[in-house]
């Protein structure tokens, strides 16, 4: 079979460079989602235990010792060890730490989220490590595991998504041209997958929202966020009367709770197009919790009383009173990115809409609603409505997606 019916020209680049130079010790693959990153990391990573069981054998090493490292249990299991299932129907059998064995290399896990994951290495001596998810690990662990990577000829593989361009894999390790560190690094962009249809392309391309979101999820740069947050927002075409709602709708709210800043409580609705629609925005300050009961209760009379409340778990106490004056409130996940992407694709796919007569603040707020460049995040200013908003609209909309048995080759 011709090695280009099974990798794309970057990832054959890829190879060619691992299989040839000899004198790499970090391989950091970044880029674009979608562009087939991930594939060719996990096809090193079974390269490179191969290597080491014979660099152990001539070493007299009986069980030499490897580092897998991602973000969480889950994330490894999705991205690298339930896709080598598919590909190459390797079983893995764990022992009651979580490790297994492989080509006669023990394999150790550890989860690089947090300050926990130095437990699983601490004190080990590993012939290389595997990083998925590189921009994600906790410095100090992903540290640990390089200063673990200590055997002769030892190899650390990477891949990940960008982040802000401060980032230390980016300042520390890609940009690092010092020929004696040894690292090597590919960017990948979405364009770079040729397994991709055309028209996956081309929709993801029309679908990701202007700005940061693009630069990233599409060109696989390492960008911070400048300007408005929202940038698809088009005032002249998505603030709308109330007489244009449709009326077959599902409700849901988002609150964000507040008293020396301002609180507020968001009514969304969704009509059976994808179009999004924020209907009700009720926004004071200096309120105590019995007000914003008082706009629950209204809300619950007018939408029905198993509307559901996302609510800002920062107030557990405002939570819990919530839910014995009978409201069905749960706390909302508050992944900052991933609920700005979610609102700001519907905002790019001209599925928003904000109802006139209903917001008192929510234009005022849109506009000053700005990227902190240092950070990566917006700026902590005038954004209690665009903090309820995204609690709602990303929490309603969250879905657990079983995981197929086989991926497509063209979702590599």
């Amino acid at each position: 079979m011709v090695i280009s019916n099974l990798y794309t020209p970057k990832q054959i680049e890829v190879l060619k460079t691992v299989l040839r130079r000899k004198d790499w010790r970090l391989l950091i693959n970044y880029g674009a989602v979608r562009s087939g990153k991930t594939v060719v990391d996990n096809d090193v990573f079974l390269m490179e235990l191969r290597r080491i069981r014979k660099l152990a054998d001539s070493l007299d090493v009986d069980e030499p010792m490897y580092i897998l490292a991602g973000y969480s249990s889950k994330s490894l299991q999705n991205n690298v060890l339930q896709e080598l299932t598919n590909k190459y129907g390797i079983e893995f059998k764990f022992d009651k730490h979580g490790s297994f064995k492989l080509f006669g290399v023990k394999v150790v896990q550890t989860f690089t989220g947090s300050i926990a994951g130095l437990g699983a290495i601490r004190g080990m001596t590993s012939f290389g490590a595997y990083v998925n998810e590189a921009s994600l690990a906790n410095e100090i662990v992903f540290n640990e595991i390089l200063d673990r990577c200590s055997a002769p000829d030892a190899r650390i593989i990477c891949d990940t998504n960008p982040d802000v361009p401060t980032h230390y894999l980016k300042k520390d390790y890609i940009d690092n041209q010092d020929q004696n560190a040894g690292i090597i690094s590919y960017h990948f962009i979405i364009d770079d997958n040729k397994f991709l249809p055309k028209e996956y392309i081309e929709r993801k391309k029309a679908g990701t929202p202007s700005g940061m979101f693009y630069d990233r999820s599409i060109l696989g740069l390492w960008v911070s966020g400048e300007g408005m947050v929202y940038r698809d927002f088009n005032k002249e075409t998505m603030v709308i009367p109330h007489d244009k709602l449709p009326d077959d709708l599902t409700y849901y709210a988002g609150v964000d709770w507040g008293y020396e800043h301002k609180g507020t409580i968001v009514v969304m609705a969704d009509d059976k197009a994808g179009n999004t629609y924020l209907i009700e925005e009720h926004t004071k300050q200096f309120e105590e919790i019995d007000y914003w009961i008082q706009i629950a209760r209204g809300i619950q009379e007018r939408y029905g009383s198993r509307i559901k409340f996302w609510a800002d778990s920062a107030r557990p106490e405002y939570v819990a009173r919530f839910r014995r004056e009978k409201f069905n409130c749960a706390n909302a996940k508050k992944h900052v990115l991933s609920g700005i992407e979610s609102v700001a694709m519907l905002m790019k796919q001209g599925h928003f809409f904000v109802v006139k007569e209903a917001i008192d603040y929510f234009l005022d707020e849109i506009y000053q609603y700005v990227w902190n460049e240092k950070t990566g995040e917006p700026q902590k200013l005038n954004d209690d409505v665009m903090d309820a908003t995204r609690y709602a609209e990303y929490n309603q909309h969250l879905r657990v997606v079983a995981k197929p048995k086989a991926k497509p080759s063209y979702l590599r």
